[in-house]
């Protein structure tokens, strides 16, 4: 069996203290030896810039890194530029996303789905990108069923993704399913798990209830039981977080994806760990 890959999320600052925050969190998480860093964007693209300029640091300090690139409300002219502005920054991989709609937003875009965005990817660039796109073990939250939700993510596959990471889960069962599932329909490639540490009770609620992940009722009760006592969250999350890691890993799955919400300090703990 291969080595599995780890790779770390950042989003991109939106203040000089938030960047500065960020290069002492990357200083930090770089001595892990991550596989490469990723940087998300404001929903509609609205940070896109920042992406680009996160990720070129990234670069610049020795580090492989991958924007996230979104189809929602861009045309075709608009991510054909910003392709050809990653390519000028000699970037190899990128993670392509349908995206979130912002409210108040106008249409969606000339392209609608994240399939139809790894098609463009692939015709204007060919092979000179390593593209990842979402998986989501429990059902991404607009498909209408789980049924169609494979499909969709078999498209994304067929329009040439290379490799896939999930939505963060703390049910693993959900995740080998989902693999198995994709497999039956002869998909075969990377699903790569989503990892989120658990800090902090209240955020994961609201970041849970907005992308459609469940945390297991035995989770919720005991996070909310410690009531504001922070360091017995975290002390329980790690428990919870770690033992999920093992099992993952025992279990087969080809990486760890951890979203790191811009902190070193609680995907450091869980990778000590596991290691």
């Amino acid at each position: 069996m291969e080595t599995p890959d780890f790779s770390i999320e950042f989003f991109p600052p939106k203040t000089p203290e938030g960047a500065e925050k960020l290069r002492l969190a990357r200083t930090k998480l770089a001595e892990l030896g991550p596989k490469y860093f990723s940087v998300t964007f404001g929903a509609g693209g609205s940070t896109q810039q920042g992406t680009l300029q996160t990720v070129r640091e990234i670069m610049a300090e020795g580090h492989q890194a991958a924007p996230h690139l979104s189809c929602i409300g861009a045309t075709r002219d608009s991510i054909r530029e910003v392709l050809q502005q990653f390519k000028d920054s000699g970037i190899r991989r990128l993670v392509a996303l349908r995206g979130d709609l912002p409210s108040g937003y106008g249409g969606a875009g000339e392209l609608r789905y994240a399939s139809e965005l790894v098609e463009f990817i692939r015709q204007e660039t060919g092979d000179w990108f390593h593209i990842e796109v979402a998986a989501y073990p429990e059902m991404h939250p607009q498909a209408r069923s789980p049924q169609d939700d494979l499909q969709a993510f078999a498209r994304k596959v067929q329009a040439g993704a290379n490799a896939a990471i999930t939505q963060y889960f703390y049910n693993a069962d959900a995740y080998f399913q989902f693999v198995d599932n994709t497999r039956k329909l002869g998909v075969d490639v990377p699903v790569v798990a989503g990892i989120m540490p658990i800090t902090n009770y209240m955020q994961l609620m609201r970041f849970s209830d907005m992308c459609g992940a469940e945390i297991p009722r035995w989770v919720r009760l005991k996070l909310a039981s410690f009531g504001d006592d922070s360091a017995s969250i975290r002390a329980f999350g790690l428990d919870v977080v770690t033992g999920l890691c093992e099992r993952l890993l025992a279990g087969g799955a080809p990486g760890l994806h951890f979203y790191s919400m811009n902190q070193a300090a609680p995907t450091t703990a869980i990778w000590q760990r596991l290691r």
